[in-house]
């Protein structure tokens, strides 16, 4: 994880064992080691535009709790010969990631598996919950505008490509690949898998998250 959230949690048990050391000297030390977190800005792009347009409701939504705006996105991870697609959908104010589906394909199943992975949440929750992405034609899919609306979820759409839209989402295939090695190559679908269910669980249930107060993001999604 980034310098910062490791000093977050790692700060008590430092103070136990009598050690001052601040966010300078944490750089300073993992930059010693070649433990820092380097960005990268490499990107493929995942989505084709699709015909079917709904508006931006994000300029018009005030978030002040979790279920009330989900975003989706989906990027890739590399394997020996070739690549595997990663959705994801995250909730907009606990930061947790509600569903994910690793595929061989771009199809709109991916994406129909990952949403249906988010739908089980407490009875009534999701009336009204605002479902945000791009126009990439896995989510202008009939089949998954259908799915959003038997549970009355509402569409809001930026556009293909455009990271400003949709910055959280962009945000959370970074930290995944970055933080937790989903960027390096995968030597088959299983070991990929593996480590995606693991680097998600660690996201979710063991990172400080700035935004946040430095809470994971389980203990505000499920406060």
């Amino acid at each position: 994880m980034g310098t910062r959230k490791l000093l977050a949690k790692a700060r008590d048990q430092l103070a136990a064992r009598g050690i001052a050391l601040g966010r300078d000297a944490l750089f300073d030390l993992l930059g010693r080691h070649d433990l820092l977190v380097s960005p990268k800005k490499r990107r493929t792009k995942t989505t084709r535009a699709g015909l079917w347009r709904c508006p931006n409701l994000l300029p018009e939504l005030r978030v002040t709790g979790p279920r009330q705006l989900w975003v989706g996105d989906i990027t890739y991870l590399t394997l020996e010969g070739g690549f595997a697609y990663l959705a994801l959908l995250t909730d907009a104010f606990s930061r947790f990631i509600v569903g994910f589906d690793l595929s061989l394909s771009l199809a709109v199943e991916g994406c129909l598996r990952a949403l249906n992975h988010a739908l089980p949440q407490p009875p009534g929750s999701l009336a009204g919950l605002v479902h945000h992405s791009d126009h990439g034609v896995q989510y202008t899919a009939y089949a998954y505008r259908d799915r959003l609306a038997e549970h009355h979820i509402r569409s809001s759409m930026g556009e293909v490509g455009n990271c400003y839209e949709n910055a959280l989402a962009e945000r959370m295939n970074g930290i995944l690949k970055l933080e937790y090695g989903l960027d390096d190559p995968f030597v088959d679908l299983e070991q990929m898998t593996a480590s995606t269910s693991q680097a998600i669980a660690l996201y979710n249930y063991d990172r400080p998250h700035l935004a946040l107060d430095y809470r994971v993001p389980a203990d505000v999604h499920f406060a």
